[in-house]
């Protein structure tokens, strides 16, 4: 991915409140605020990143939830921001590229991110708000969340979400979103892949709070290095990826942490993890 050195929007979504943070225990929480829809105009995405490459090289972070204000999670790109842009002399072509590029290079980010990312989600994603919830890590929703990939009802194939959503979910289940642009439920969504777990609404941010301090109090470097090889290892034959994860656990065994985490286990005390 290419290196991102400023982020001129990032400074006016703050403004504008588009997206707000808040660090608490290891845990960065990281909110749309962009009603009704939470689209990602590119003022947004250039907000996300900045935030992510900010917690990135923030020791004060072990995990990241992605979540939103509303009753919509994100409806994706912002259609609206898009076609003003047909007025332009190159018809609007630059400024797509970058809105897609952008896009693609936020779901990267959270791929390649040092730490383990969750979507929470509260209603309906749909579009690049799908492949967002895609390209997370872990994602919990409230049981009456729905997701689609609408882009063939409007003659606009969702292509660039197609790449998460067909990594989470099943092939023929990403295919059955992608081509028909129905909306699925909940339930349907966790048995495609999408998502990990489907709470009530009342419970939704504590079962998410839950499961990032459980994360957050694991070894740094462990999850550094896991989520790393978790990614690496499935692009690989499968003797490949034996032969890359034995080389992983090597290096992984000659870190402080591994040597602290085992001999806090044998010891029968709590570990003190190093980051190291």
């Amino acid at each position: 991915m290419a290196e991102i050195v400023s982020f001129p929007d990032a400074a006016r979504a703050e403004e504008c409140g588009l997206l707000t943070r808040s660090l608490r225990d290891g845990v960065l929480r990281l909110v749309l605020n962009n009603p009704p829809a939470n689209v990602l105009s590119i003022a947004l995405l250039e907000a996300l990143m900045h935030e992510l490459e900010t917690a990135g090289a923030d020791s004060d972070v072990r995990v990241v939830v992605i979540a939103s204000t509303g009753n919509v999670f994100s409806a994706g790109h912002d259609l609206k921001e898009l076609t003003t842009h047909r007025a332009d002399e190159d018809q609007g072509a630059g400024f797509f590229e970058k809105s897609f590029r952008l896009a693609a290079d936020l779901m990267l980010k959270i791929a390649h991110l040092p730490k383990p990312v969750i979507a929470e989600i509260d209603g309906l994603a749909t579009a690049a708000g799908c492949q967002l919830v895609a390209s997370c890590d872990l994602a919990i929703c409230t049981d009456s969340s729905t997701f689609c990939t609408p882009g063939v009802n409007i003659g606009l194939f969702c292509s660039t979400p197609m790449v998460a959503v067909s990594r989470a979910a099943h092939r023929k289940q990403a295919m059955e979103m992608l081509l028909t642009g129905e909306t699925i439920d909940a339930s349907t969504a966790k048995d495609f892949g999408l998502v990990n777990r489907i709470v009530p609404k009342q419970y939704l941010v504590q079962v998410v709070s839950k499961y990032a301090a459980v994360i957050a109090s694991k070894s740094p470097m462990a999850l550094r290095i896991g989520k790393e090889a978790f990614n690496r290892q499935l692009e690989l034959p499968v003797e490949a990826a034996y032969d890359y994860t034995a080389k992983v656990m090597v290096e992984n065994m000659l870190t402080q942490d591994a040597q602290e985490g085992i001999g806090a286990f044998l010891g029968k005390r709590m570990p003190e993890w190093k980051g190291e």
